[in-house]
């Protein structure tokens, strides 16, 4: 089966449609996939719920699509330093469901792994909690949360082979692999394609399987905070 294709439109097309539900991978501005991203944006979907970490920020990354009013809702744990994220919240223009980080990866890789859900103390008497069904196990209270299953996982890894076996590197692993499992179709965007066998099997983050499509490209990469300090 063919998987690599030769722009992200290209491996986007046929497979995105209004009001869907998207898993992206990434944290802050490492590990996001820019370039499905933009092709997502130029298509013009709609009404989209994207489940990821965060927005990005106002000028890159998910936040090119709350700018042209593409997202619908947003399932994530941090709003960041996306002013546009919370002016859009804030106003009623933007659907949030907020989420504590690891209860969102589980959430994705319980989706991934065929879990429809599972329980956890995290968020138990905070808002997190509200609507949720509690259940006592050994004397503590758990809430359930149920597993992420997207239409389409949109994830950026580092190095891939022909057969969409796919190396992140370092942090950019973050939630790329949970988001990659839970979606019933998987686009990947990388930074080279080498052949099939090159990968050492025990480097590798993401088997195949998982991958539909993949995509090789430049990206652009932007250090989200800079720290300096004088020199003695």
């Amino acid at each position: 089966m063919k998987k690599v294709y030769s722009s992200a439109s290209a491996a986007l097309d046929g497979l995105l449609t209004d009001g869907m539900l998207i898993a992206a991978g990434g944290f802050g501005l490492c590990g996001i996939p820019e370039l499905l991203i933009d092709a997502i944006h130029k298509a013009g979907t709609k009404d989209l719920t994207i489940a990821s970490n965060n927005c990005g920020v106002d000028d890159f990354g998910l936040g090119i699509l709350l700018a042209s009013r593409q997202i619908r809702k947003m399932i994530s744990s941090y709003v960041g330093e996306n002013a546009e994220f919370m002016r859009q919240y804030l106003s009623g223009e933007l659907e949030l469901e907020f989420n504590p980080q690891g209860t969102l990866a589980e959430r994705m890789r319980a989706g991934g792994a065929g879990i429809p859900g599972f329980y956890t103390r995290t968020g138990v008497g905070t808002v997190i909690a509200e609507a949720k069904e509690h259940k006592a196990f050994d004397g503590q209270t758990y809430i359930l949360e149920r597993g992420i299953v997207a239409d389409l996982a949109i994830v950026k890894g580092w190095k891939a082979d022909a057969s969409g076996n796919v190396i992140f590197r370092k942090t950019a692993r973050n939630f790329n692999v949970p988001a990659a499992k839970c979606g019933r179709v998987c686009v990947c965007e990388v930074e080279e394609i080498v052949p099939t066998g090159t990968l050492d099997p025990d480097h590798i983050h993401l088997p195949g399987i998982y991958v539909h499509r993949l995509i090789q490209g430049a990206h652009e990469k932007r250090i989200e905070q800079r720290t300096t300090r004088k020199e003695a």
